[in-house]
């Protein structure tokens, strides 16, 4: 991309200058200062060193302000990865189980006999142990 001066739009400073202000990710802030400092007519290297970061992440955050503005450059991209298999409504009747009597001969539910017991309902059939104990510590539910 060539060397391209960035001027803001007073609405678009005081935008970046309360982005910064409010919390966000290191990522977000950057985003944000790199406009402000390509604004201020600063270098990339000067940004690079200023900053911490690499000329790439510069080049992109440049790229996606004179392509979409202001609000998309500082945003995140979605990520691709595997969708969560078990939702809200997966982990209330997971909750319900746990919470409910034990089975017969058992003094409370193990995540072993939670995951066993799942595995024989609709909609639960590849469930494993470590996904029934990450949504029970997710819910906070308690098996002692």
């Amino acid at each position: 991309m060539k060397s391209t001066l960035i001027k803001l739009k007073k609405s678009e400073l005081m935008y970046l200058e309360s982005y910064k202000n409010s919390s966000r990710s290191l990522r977000e802030y950057n985003r944000a200062n790199i406009l402000l400092l390509l604004h201020k007519g600063k270098k990339t290297m000067d940004i690079e060193d200023f900053l911490n970061v690499d000329r790439i992440t510069i080049w992109r955050t440049k790229k996606r302000y004179l392509e979409h503005g202001v609000k998309d450059a500082l945003e995140e991209d979605a990520r691709s990865g595997q969708p969560p298999k078990y939702v809200a409504d997966h982990h209330a009747e997971l909750a319900a189980l746990a919470c409910g009597p034990c089975p017969a001969g058992r003094r409370r539910w193990t995540v072993r006999l939670l995951t066993s017991e799942l595995k024989n309902k609709q909609g639960f059939e590849t469930i494993n142990r470590e996904s029934v104990r990450l949504a029970l510590k997710k819910m906070n539910v308690s098996l002692g």
